[in-house]
C-alpha cells in the first residue's frame, strides 16, 4: 500500500503557492479534463493569455477575483511511489489561524519565497509557525527563479539569510529548492537552467522524504473513542473499544493501564476493518478488547503501567487565538483534548509571542484574532497529557466557546504539572 504523505504549503502573498500546486497537479497529470477546462475558462475570463494554473486550488470566487488564497485548499494527487495530500494556506497576516489549520497535520510545510523580493516577514513569520507546529521536515522553495535569470548567487543569498534566521528556531530537517512553479522548473522536471543546483526536484524531495520515524512509537496512547456492544444473538459477549492508536506500538497479551481510574489489565484482542491483528500502531483506527470488564468509556485513555501520560488538571500551553473576542484571563472554555472534553479557566497569559522577531511581551493583557502566547489553564476534570514535542497527538487541544460553538483557539501543550 502506498504511504500517505502530508504537506503543507506557505509563505506570502503572490510568491507563487497555489501555482506551484497547480504545476505539481498538472505535471503529475493528476488533473480531469473537467476541472482543467473549468480552469482555462476561468482564465480567459480574466483575460489571461495563458491558463493560469493558481486558479487549480483558489476555488472561492472571492479568491479568483482577488487573485489571492483565502481559505485552506486541500487537494490530492498521487504518483506510483505514494499519496499526496496537500493543504494549499493564505499567505494574508489576517489569516494566519488557517495556516495553523492547515499545517497542524502535516508531515512537512514548504515555504515559498520570492526570488526577486527575498525573505519578507510572512515568510518568518510562517516558519516561525511551522516549527512551532513541530513539524519535522521543511523545504523552502525559491520560487520565480526564471525572473532573477536562475542567479545562483540570488539563491545562496536567500539560503544563507534565511539560515541564519533559522537557528533560532528549532529546525529538525531543512532543504532549498530553486524553482520556477510557472515554468515547471525543478518542480516536477529538473531543469538546464540551474545546471549549478545538485538537489532534488520538488516531487523527488516529497518522494523520498521519510517519515516513519516522525511517529512517536515508544509511548502507548489510545484514547477511547466510543464503546462497542452489539448485543445480539452472536456477538452477546463483545466489548471493544473502538479509536485511532496516537502513539506506540500495541500487542495482543501486553499490560494496559485505563486513565484517568487508574485499572490495569491486559489486551485480549486487537480488531482492524480487516479482522483481527496481533500489533496495532499508528495511525491506525481499531477496536482493542480486553481481559476484564472494566468502566471505561469515551475519553478514557488506555496506556502502559510503566509510561503513562501526566493526568492533571493544570496546563501550560502556547495558544494560538482564532476569534475575534479576545481570550483574557478569568474566561472560561470546553478543552477539547483527543476524544475528552471538558471546561477550563484560563488562570493567565503568560506572554504574548511577536512571530516575526519571536520576541515575548510579558505585559500583554489578552490575546487577539490571528496572535499566539502562552497561557495557563486549569481544567475541572482530568485530562492525560504529553508535551506537544513528543506526541503531536496527545499534546494538542482546541478550546471552544460554549456560546457560539465555535473553535476560538489551538492549543500545543508545553508542559503539565
Amino acid at each position: 500500500m502506498s504511504e500517505l504523505v502530508r504537506f503543507s504549503t506557505a509563505g506570502s502573498v503572490d510568491d507563487g503557492k497555489s501555482t506551484l500546486i497547480g504545476r505539481l497537479l498538472y505535471d503529475t497529470k493528476t488533473l480531469f479534463e473537467d476541472q482543467l477546462a473549468a480552469v482555462e475558462r476561468s482564465s480567459q475570463r480574466l483575460g489571461l493569455a495563458e491558463t493560469n494554473l493558481a486558479l487549480i486550488t483558489d476555488g472561492l470566487r472571492a479568491e479568483r477575483e482577488q487573485g489571492i488564497t483565502i481559505d485552506v485548499a486541500y487537494r490530492y494527487f498521487a504518483t506510483p511511489r505514494r499519496k499526496f495530500i496537500i493543504a494549499d494556506t493564505p499567505g494574508h497576516v489576517q489569516y494566519t489561524r488557517n495556516m495553523v489549520t492547515g499545517a497542524s497535520t502535516a508531515d512537512a510545510a514548504l515555504i515559498l519565497i520570492d526570488a526577486r523580493k527575498g525573505i519578507v516577514e510572512q515568510s518568518r513569520r510562517h516558519a516561525f509557525i511551522a516549527t512551532l507546529l513541530r513539524i519535522p521536515h521543511l523545504a523552502v522553495c525559491v520560487n520565480k527563479m526564471d525572473l532573477v535569470d536562475y542567479s545562483q548567487e540570488r539563491f545562496d543569498e536567500i539560503k544563507a539569510e534565511f539560515e541564519a534566521f533559522a537557528t533560532r528556531l528549532e529546525v529538525a530537517d531543512l532543504t532549498f529548492i530553486p524553482m520556477s512553479a510557472l515554468k515547471g522548473d525543478n518542480v516536477v522536471e529538473r531543469s538546464p537552467s540551474t545546471d549549478w543546483y545538485g538537489g532534488p526536484t520538488l516531487l523527488s524531495y516529497l518522494e523520498d522524504l521519510y517519515i516513519a520515524s516522525d511517529r512517536n512509537l515508544v509511548d502507548c496512547r489510545f484514547p477511547v473513542q466510543y464503546v462497542i456492544r452489539p448485543r445480539d444473538d452472536v456477538h452477546h459477549d463483545y466489548r471493544g473499544y473502538a479509536g485511532q492508536i496516537a502513539g506506540g506500538v500495541w500487542k495482543t497479551g501486553d499490560p494496559v493501564v485505563v486513565l484517568p481510574s487508574g485499572w490495569e489489565t491486559t489486551i485480549a484482542a486487537i480488531d482492524a476493518p480487516g479482522g483481527p491483528v496481533e500489533e496495532a500502531y499508528p495511525t491506525m483506527s481499531v477496536v482493542m478488547r480486553l481481559s476484564d470488564d472494566l468502566d471505561i468509556g469515551r475519553g478514557d485513555m488506555l496506556a502502559r503501567p510503566g509510561n503513562q501520560p501526566l493526568v492533571t488538571h493544570d496546563v501550560e500551553a502556547t495558544v494560538c487565538w482564532m476569534v475575534d473576542k479576545p481570550l483574557a484571563p478569568g474566561s472560561k472554555y470546553v478543552l477539547k483534548h483527543t476524544t475528552r472534553q471538558v471546561r477550563a479557566l484560563v488562570k493567565d497569559l503568560r506572554y504574548r509571542i511577536d512571530v516575526n522577531t519571536t520576541h515575548r511581551d510579558e505585559t500583554a493583557q489578552s490575546l487577539g484574532l490571528n496572535e499566539i502566547g502562552r497561557v495557563a489553564l486549569r481544567t475541572t476534570a482530568p485530562v492525560m497529557l504529553d508535551p506537544y514535542r513528543r506526541n503531536r497527538t496527545t499534546g494538542s487541544f482546541i478550546l471552544i466557546d460554549e456560546a457560539t460553538n465555535t473553535t476560538a483557539g489551538a492549543g500545543l501543550v508545553l508542559e503539565a504539572s
